[in-house]
């Protein structure tokens, strides 16, 4: 490296600044390496062509000239951008003291970059005072490179050493375990510290195993693959195959290298696999399953008990056969060409469900796994044939086929919308009710619900992912006591009740879930007219109690005595009930006023055509009209029949209306006129039942009352609003 040493000076010389400005560029050229020297403000006054080179540029001197450095542009070590009054030139004349072997990135013009190393020492005059800098550097790219790829190559050493796949570790000559890996401590269970510093014999489960093994190192030998038993912190035992090598130093053994590579997997596969002989031979007579061996040409070569059981027939007489002999002759052309492909290659198993006959002609359902079994080169040696009785499973199958397509017909037939869905939520089934209820066909495959957009009882949407059935599978529990409102494309809407109910295979896994969607638009409907209904009776209940208060109180003013109240009081309830019971029989629904009228007279005056007329347009009346109407048609009747038109033989009766349309509903006016009947006189005091009428009409129907008592008859005339409604 380049260092800057001292300049010998005279004791009244010019200072180390002035004599290395007066030296001029030609002396500094003559220096082995880039050098540059600034004045105290950091103005570059003097630089070598080795600097230039490395700059790629020539910088200007001077004040206004290039300051700190003439380099194009300076970057820290790790590539951050560094300022110019920020570099080790600028550090130094801050600080006034020197820096060695620092290193900046430096960038050339043409956009090359390199590693320079600084040496830069400040210079003063004889009085101490900093006069300026000299800067000594050049490029370490090289060197900065090398020795980054030594530090890689180390880290990937030290990697592939403590993260290798493999158990790696080193033992020193004297048995103790210098170093051991993370792949190692993993295999055996133990800590670093409980493993490394300890005799390698003491992990070693069989003593002459280890020995032999540090034997054979010390002696130059290379192991490969030996076998070993180890032992883990747990307990257990691991089977492992060591690679190793001793090193040596001056003809010494010094370590081995151990690479630990656990078998234990393969050692019991090994183990497992000579049981597996040893059972199979065993197996293959004891087992409750067809086994059978067969030639290329399908003649049997053996067969196991149960195959011969299985067929009816004795070992000697299979034995004499091919297995196509008792082959049901639907099935023979099948087998033969499968087992044809298996013999040349083609195939090297498979898998046949066929039909066969026993001896005495039974019929079967076998199930048949083939497989072949060849030489070394490949040549065909047999075929091993493992054959399942499946006749009761077959008809169990075709039971079950036959049980899902009742099932269909029967979720087809219901009148409500049922479907299916696999775990997932994918739809695999639905019936004709769940087309009708959605108003569209649904694919199967869609998620979660038949429907095509679903709201909340509320109005608000309810995405199909959250809908009860995704929540039913989601949850898996069945959902019962919510609602939803399902929107066909066409833009109508249903009210429905879902039930969603997770399905379970036997072990109780969740294999999807049935949803019936019932449409309750009808009870809906119902539940509105059961609640108007109440809401009326209770209206009603009201509104009768304080009529019958009414009467009471103003029968009871009015009346002679306690009879002539009592039979007024119930005249009048019993024209109270007659409106009830109309009404009732109209399920206090809109009335024919015709009806109506006839409903309160004839009890009253009886049937009489001849004397008297009923009629009017048609128009139906509310339950408050009607009983309004009811009481005053009632106190009219019984007025005629006591004192009227109606107690005589000639007397004559007419009730007429007329409805009128106004802009706001329609005018009802009715006429009573009574004549024929005795001179009718004008009473010198409003009776009970005119005070009655009046309420009826002009207080609870807003109407107004007119009540004449003509010589000739009783003259009524009285009007209200209703709403227009042609009966």
């Amino acid at each position: 490296m380049l260092n800057v040493d001292e300049f010998p000076r005279e004791a009244r010389g010019p200072s180390e600044y002035e004599s290395l400005v007066a030296m001029g560029s030609r002396s500094l050229d003559a220096i082995p390496g880039a050098i540059y020297l600034c004045d105290r403000g950091g103005w570059l006054v003097r630089f070598n062509s080795e600097a230039t080179n490395l700059w790629g540029r020539t910088p200007a001197l001077g004040a206004n000239g290039d300051r700190f450095c003439g380099s194009y542009r300076l970057y820290t070590t790790d590539g951050a951008p560094l300022a110019v009054d920020e570099c080790p030139m600028a550090s130094t004349l801050n600080a006034g003291l020197s820096a060695r072997n620092q290193e900046v990135l430096i960038e050339r013009p043409d956009g090359s970059r390199f590693v320079a190393l600084m040496n830069i020492r400040t210079l003063r005059d004889r009085h101490g005072a900093v006069q300026g800098a000299i800067n000594c550097f050049q490029d370490v790219s090289a060197h900065h490179a090398l020795a980054e790829e030594l530090r890689r190559k180390s880290s990937d050493l030290e990697d592939f050493f403590e993260n290798s796949a493999v158990g790696l570790h080193i033992v020193s000559g004297e048995g103790i375990i210098l170093r051991a890996n993370n792949a190692e401590l993993s295999l055996l269970g133990y800590s670093a510290s409980e493993y490394i510093g300890r005799h390698i014999t003491e992990f070693h489960l069989d003593e002459p195993v280890i020995g032999d093994i540090l034997s054979k190192l010390g002696s130059g030998d290379c192991l490969k693959s030996y076998p070993a038993r180890l032992r883990t912190k747990d307990g257990g035992i691991k089977h492992v195959a060591i690679t190793s090598n001793g090193r040596f130093e001056d003809g010494k053994f010094f370590n081995t290298r151990c690479f630990t590579i656990d078998v234990t997997r393969a050692h019991d596969a090994e183990t497992e696999r000579q049981e597996s002989d040893d059972r199979l031979a065993a197996t293959y007579e004891a087992a409750t399953i067809g086994i059978a061996e067969a030639g290329e040409d399908g003649h049997l070569l053996r067969v196991n008990d149960a195959l011969c059981t299985m067929l009816g027939r004795s070992r000697e007489q299979l034995l004499a056969m091919t297995f196509l002999d008792y082959t049901h002759p639907d099935s023979i052309e099948q087998d033969a060409a499968l087992y044809a492909r298996q013999v040349a290659g083609e195939l090297d198993n498979y898998v046949l469900r066929k039909r066969a006959l026993r001896l005495d002609g039974q019929p079967l359902y076998l199930d048949v796994h083939s497989s072949s079994v060849r030489a070394p080169d490949g040549r065909f040696r047999y075929g091993v044939r493992v054959i399942h009785d499946v006749t009761l499973t077959r008809e169990m199958e075709n039971r079950v086929l036959e049980s899902e397509r009742h099932m269909r017909d029967l979720l087809e037939a219901l009148p409500a919308a049922v479907y299916t869905t696999d775990a997932e939520g994918r739809i695999t089934f639905y019936n004709r009710a769940a087309i009708e209820l959605s108003g569209r066909t649904p694919q199967l495959g869609d998620p979660w619900c038949v429907t095509w957009k679903l709201f909340n009882t509320d109005g608000t949407p309810l995405p199909h992912d959250k809908c009860p059935m995704a929540v039913a599978l989601k949850e898996n529990r069945p959902i019962r006591g919510v609602e939803a409102i399902a929107q066909r494309p066409d833009g109508t809407r249903v009210p429905f009740a879902p039930y969603p109910t997770p399905l379970h295979d036997a072990h109780g896994n969740l294999i999807g879930a049935i949803n019936m969607l019932v449409d309750i638009t009808e009870r809906n409907q119902a539940q509105d007219r059961q609640k108007n209904l109440i809401d009326e009776l209770n209206h009603r209940v009201k509104n009768t109690l304080a009529t019958v208060q009414s009467l009471a109180a103003q029968t009871a003013r009015n009346a002679l005595d306690a009879k002539d109240g009592y039979t007024r009081f119930e005249a009048r309830l019993l024209a109270l009930s007659r409106a009830h019971d109309l009404l009732t029989k109209r399920h206090w629904g809109l009335t024919p006023l015709g009806v109506l009228a006839n409903e309160v007279l004839m009890p009253v005056l009886g049937n009489e055509p001849g004397r008297i007329v009923v009629a009017g347009d048609a128009i139906d009346v509310d339950t408050r009209v009607a009983l309004s109407l009811t009481m005053t048609l009632n106190e009219l009747a019984i007025n005629a029949l006591k004192y009227g038109a109606m107690s005589t033989e000639t007397g004559t009766l007419s009730v007429s209306w007329h409805v009128q349309p106004q802009p706001n509903g329609a005018l009802l006016a009715l006429d009573w006129r009574e004549q024929g009947g005795p001179v009718v006189s004008q009473p010198t005091r409003e009776g009970l039942g005119s005070r009655l009428m009046k309420r009826c009409i002009e207080r609870d129907l807003g109407g107004s009352f007119e009540l004449e008592f003509a010589r000739e008859g009783v003259h009524c005339r009285f009007s209200f609003m209703v709403a227009e409604n042609k009966g």
